[in-house]
Parts: structure tokens; sequence; C-alpha cells
């Protein structure tokens, strides 16, 4: 397994507009996801074992953010050709088991994740209001077999948003295994 980091697009950069599916078909556009303060967006599988290991925080992180007026989605981005397991029924099915309470998004294009500059799993970003980022880095300094997963980096980062504080003056990229791409 190969470790990618995250580019660490500029802070301020503009929230991209997209529309994408969730793993039922169901269609979700970036400004009907934004909260009251913000939006986090985080690139992931079902795959990953980066992933695995932060899966069982995602959920109670939705409600959380949630009610500090933060939304959230997911977005998958990977190959589904190559990679059947993060194809659209297994994600709806990995939500369903996982109990997200934020719509798990499918990237077929892989458009959404360019127009991000994602380039790992996962890769966090988190908007303010006004649909600039704040944050794009890591979830935590756990890493899978090291640690279990708290979210207290993006913790920090949210709760400083939602307190109206500047973005936080340190950001660590985020790590873990390549968005898969499709060949051209």
């Amino acid at each position: 397994m190969v470790l990618t980091p995250s580019t660490m697009l500029p802070l301020g950069s503009r929230l991209p507009a997209f529309e994408l599916p969730d793993g039922k078909g169901v269609l979700y556009r970036s400004q009907d996801l934004m909260g009251a303060k913000g939006l986090f967006i985080i690139f992931i599988c079902n795959h990953c074992p980066y992933v695995k290991h932060i899966n069982s925080a995602l959920a109670p992180l939705g409600r959380e953010f949630e009610a500090l007026g933060i939304g959230m989605a997911a977005i998958s981005s990977n190959d589904t050709q190559n990679y059947p397991e993060d194809a659209p029924d297994k994600m709806a099915a990995q939500a369903k088991a996982l109990g997200y309470t934020f719509p798990y998004l499918y990237d077929e294009t892989q458009e959404v994740a360019r127009a991000f500059d994602a380039v790992c799993t996962p890769d966090l970003f988190l908007f303010d209001a006004n649909g600039r980022l704040a944050y794009r880095g890591q979830f935590d300094a756990s890493r899978p077999g090291q640690g279990k997963a708290d979210a207290a980096d993006i913790r920090r980062a949210v709760r400083a948003l939602s307190d109206g504080a500047p973005p936080l003056p340190e950001q660590a990229p985020s790590v873990g295994c390549s968005i898969k791409w499709k060949l051209v």
C-alpha cells in the first residue's frame, strides 16, 4: 500500500459546485448540502484501510457537526470497474451499515475529485458559510494500527469555524490510499 498525502488546496479556495447521486441514485447539489455555518466534504471509499480506520467516527461526526450548523457529505470517486467494492450499491449498503447521517455520494466521472484537487482517501475539506476553504488536512493523528480515531483535527477545525474564529494556523496533510483513477 502506497501512502498518498493530500495536496493541501490553498485556504480560501472556493467550494466547487457539484451535483452527485448517492448510492441509491438520489441527486444532491453542493449548495443544498451547506449548513448555516459551513460544509464538510470528505473523500472516502469502501475498501481503503485508512477510511476503515475512521469509519466508526463518521456517523457521530455527522450528528455533531449538524448540531453546530455544519453540513456534511462523503464522496467516493474511485474507479469501480477495477475496484467493484466501491460501487454505488455497495456504498449504499456501507452507509446504512455504519449509520451514516449524511449523504455518501458517487463521483463516477471523477470530475468532482479533480475540482477539489482530492488525491487520497480520506481527503478532507471544510468550507465556511461563504463557500471558502477553512480547513484541509488530516482527520486526526491516528493511523491504522496506531491508536483509535478520535477526529481531533477536524473537530478542532469545525469548532473554530462554528465559533467564528480564523482557520487553524497549523494544518497537517491527510494521508491515505490514492484515489483510484480511471485509465484514459
